[in-house]
């Protein structure tokens, strides 16, 4: 009986430690800086149909161009952006909204990015970009 109890230890000792060293390292999420943001307005052939998310409003269509600076010696991926948009009148552009799209790859050091909006038509411009920053994977999460 004591050799079996024994046994049914050995053999958890032995699943618990192949468990430890079978675990895919953790992917944690990187912070990327953003800096020299600006907007531009579409080419036409990205602005042609615009309209906002609730369908019923025409809007205009911005290019929303940076830099992106990732700081490790890895590739960051499905970096989300995240900021704040506001109108020639300090209203927000994307109510209830600081996400406003992502980066699929960010390679070590300064690459550019580059983020396409929907604006309603009826917000005055120039629109003023505030509190640019993304963050993103050390890993491909999303296949």
């Amino acid at each position: 009986m004591r050799l079996r109890s024994l046994t049914v230890v050995f053999i958890s000792c032995v699943i618990t430690f192949l468990s430890w060293v079978s675990i895919s390292p953790a992917v944690a999420l990187t912070q990327i800086r953003l800096f020299d943001v600006s907007y531009k307005d579409c080419p036409p052939e990205l602005a042609q149909g615009a309209v906002t998310s609730s369908g019923s409003t025409v809007a205009n269509c911005f290019l929303v161009t940076g830099k992106a600076e990732n700081g490790t010696y890895k590739t960051v991926y499905d970096a989300d952006i995240f900021g704040r948009i506001y109108d020639a009148n300090n209203d927000s552009v994307m109510q209830n909204r600081t996400r406003l799209g992502s980066i699929a790859e960010v390679p070590p050091g300064i690459s550019d990015f580059e983020l396409r909006i929907s604006v309603p038509a009826n917000q005055p411009t120039p629109l003023k970009l505030k509190q640019f920053k993304a963050a993103g994977f050390s890993g491909q999460v999303r296949k």
